[in-house]
C-alpha cells in the first residue's frame, strides 16, 4: 500500500491531463463536425423545402395551365368531384371578384390565382385597373391583390386602361404557374411575374418590346410555362388594323426566363395565310417535350429549346383563299393525334404525329359530319376519347381516336357555350355564356346536372371551370365558387 501511495497524485495529474486534452478534442471535433454537417443541414433543409413545395409544383395536384395539368382538359387523380352543387349547395366557399374576366382560375395546393380587371365603381385614383390576385385555396380569403398593370395604352392609345373592345376585356388570357412563381398575361402586352408571397420578380411588356400587335380583337392567348421556361405565341396580321400595329409585323414565338423575365429566343414563324386568317389566340401546347402551336392556317412543331421548326401540317384553308378565319381554339394532343379545329363552322382535323410527335400526316376530318366543328372552344381529351363543343350547333361529341363519334349530347338554352369543357371522375363540365353549368356522364352523354350559377342576364361568362382535388372552381361575371361535398 505505501508502494501504492504515490502514484495516486500521479495518476489524479493524468487524469487531469487526459480530461483537458479530450475536452479540446471534443470541441475540435464539434467544430469539425459542424463544417462537415452544414452541407449536409443545408441539403437537407433544401428537401425540406422542395417537399413543402411539392404539391404546388405543376402537376396533378393542381391545374396549373388554363388547359390544366395535362394540357388537355382534364385531371387523372381519381377522386369524386360533385354532381350536385348550386350558388348555396355544396359551396365551401365564394369570393365577389373585383370586375368580369374570360380567365380560367389557376390553382395550387395552397393558392387560387385570377386575373381580373377592376370595376368602375371600384377604380381609384391613380390606381391600375388591371388586378393579380392571389387567394386561399382552403378560405377564398385574399391573401394579395396587386395592381398589375403599366398603364400602358398600344395603338393611337385605343379603348382605355383595362379594354380594347367590347368583345373582351385585358384580363382574358389565364395565368400560368410553375414551382415558385405565377405568371400574369393581359391584352396590352403587360406580362408580371411574382412570387407565391406576392413580391415583384420581374415585369415588361411586349407590345413595347416588340412593337403593338396587329390583331382585330384583343389579343388573349394564354402563356405556359414548361421546364422552368415561359412560351408566348404572338401570331398577327402583317399590316395595321384599325390604326393598331405597323405594317409587315411579323408572328412569332417566344421563350422567357422564368428567373428574371429576359428572352431566351424569339422565333418567327411563317405562314401564307392573309389577313386575319394570320391571327391566333391559341396557346402554346407541349407534347413528348416539344411544342405544338396553331394559327395562321398551320399547326407547327417547335423544339422547346430552340424553337426550331420540326414539321408543320396544313392547311384547312386551300389557297390561304379566306381572309376572316383567325383562329381561337389550342391544339389537343392525346392518344398520338393532335386536334386542330378550323374555324367558322369548318372541320375539325385529326393530325397523326405519334407517340413521339416527330411527323405529322392527316388521320381523319369530320367533313363528313359537318355538325362536329368547333369556333372558340378547346376540345378536352380525357380517359382516351376527344370530346368537342360545338359552340354553333350547341352539341358536345365524344369521338374515340380514329373519328367515330361515340355519342352526341344536344345542348339547352338561348346562349352560347364556349367555354372550353373540363373532364374529371368520369363526368364533362362546362359552362355557356349565361354561367349555366352542365355536368355530364363521359360514360353515356346523359345530363347528370344543369344549374345556374349566374345573374339572370348575364351574357359574357367565358372562364373554363378548373378542376382539382375533388373541387370545381368555377367563374362567373362576379363571383369565384370553390365546389366541393
Amino acid at each position: 500500500m505505501h508502494q501504492l501511495s504515490p502514484m495516486i497524485p500521479c495518476w489524479t495529474g493524468w487524469r487531469r491531463i487526459i480530461s483537458s486534452e479530450f475536452q479540446k478534442f471534443s470541441s475540435q471535433f464539434c467544430v469539425v463536425l459542424n463544417v462537415m454537417m452544414t452541407p449536409l443541414i443545408q441539403i437537407l433543409k433544401s428537401l425540406l423545402f422542395f417537399l413543402v413545395c411539392l404539391p404546388m409544383v405543376a402537376g396533378e395536384s393542381s391545374w396549373p395551365h388554363w388547359r390544366g395539368p395535362n394540357f388537355d382538359g382534364s385531371v387523372g387523380d381519381d377522386l369524386a368531384y360533385p354532381q350536385s352543387f348550386g350558388k348555396s349547395t355544396n359551396v365551401r366557399w365564394s369570393y365577389p371578384t373585383p370586375g368580369t374576366s374570360a380567365s380560367t382560375p389557376i390553382v395550387t395546393s395552397k393558392f387560387v390565382f385570377l386575373s381580373s380587371v377592376e370595376d368602375r365603381k371600384n377604380i381609384k385614383a391613380n390606381t391600375s385597373k388591371l388586378l393579380a390576385i392571389c387567394l386561399d385555396r382552403k378560405t377564398g380569403k385574399v391573401i394579395w391583390l396587386n395592381h398589375a398593370g403599366s398603364g400602358y395604352l398600344p395603338g393611337l392609345n385605343h379603348g382605355n386602361e383595362h379594354q380594347l373592345d367590347s368583345k373582351s376585356n385585358y384580363a382574358s388570357p389565364s395565368p400560368v404557374v410553375g414551382r415558385n412563381e405565377v405568371v400574369f398575361f393581359y391584352g396590352n402586352g403587360d406580362l408580371v411575374c411574382y412570387e407565391f408571397d406576392g413580391e415583384l420578380r420581374w415585369r415588361r411588356n411586349l407590345q413595347q418590346d416588340y412593337g403593338d400587335f396587329c390583331f382585330q380583337w384583343t389579343f388573349s392567348a394564354s402563356p405556359t410555362i414548361l421546364s422552368n421556361s415561359l412560351y408566348l405565341p404572338v401570331l398577327q396580321r402583317d399590316s395595321k388594323v384599325h390604326g393598331r400595329g405597323v405594317d409587315g409585323a411579323e408572328s412569332f414565338i417566344l421563350k422567357l426566363n422564368l428567373s428574371d423575365g429576359t428572352t431566351s429566343w424569339k422565333v418567327l414563324r411563317q405562314t401564307d395565310a392573309r389577313m386575319e386568317s394570320r391571327e391566333s389566340f391559341a396557346s402554346v401546347i407541349p407534347y413528348a417535350g416539344n411544342l405544338l402551336v396553331a394559327g395562321g392556317d398551320y399547326l407547327t412543331c417547335h423544339s422547346a429549346a430552340s424553337g426550331k421548326e420540326l414539321w408543320r401540317w396544313g392547311t384547312w384553308n386551300v389557297g390561304h383563299k379566306q381572309e376572316w378565319w383567325r383562329l381561337v381554339p389550342s391544339p389537343v394532343a392525346g392518344a398520338g393525334r393532335v386536334l386542330v379545329c378550323a374555324p367558322k363552322g369548318n372541320p375539325v382535323y385529326a393530325i397523326d404525329v405519334g407517340v413521339k410527335g416527330t411527323s405529322a400526316k392527316l388521320s381523319w376530318d369530320s367533313s363528313s359530319i359537318r355538325r362536329v366543328t368547333t369556333d372558340v372552344p378547346t376540345p378536352l381529351f380525357y380517359r382516351d376519347h376527344f370530346y368537342i363543343l360545338s359552340d354553333l350547333k350547341k352539341i358536345l361529341f365524344k369521338i374515340n381516336p380514329s373519328g367515330e363519334v361515340v355519342w352526341e349530347s344536344k345542348l339547352p338554352g338561348k346562349y352560347k357555350w364556349r367555354s372550353s369543357p373540363t373532364g374529371a371522375d368520369k363526368k364533362v363540365f362546362l359552362m355557356n355564356h349565361n354561367a349555366h353549368v352542365l355536368v355530364i356522364s363521359s360514360e353515356d352523354g346523359s345530363l347528370l346536372n344543369s344549374v345556374k350559377m349566374g345573374d339572370e342576364y348575364d351574357d359574357s361568362t367565358r372562364s373554363s371551370i378548373a378542376l382539382t382535388g375533388g373541387s370545381l372552381f368555377i367563374r362567373t361575371n362576379k363571383i369565384l365558387y370553390c365546389i366541393g361535398e
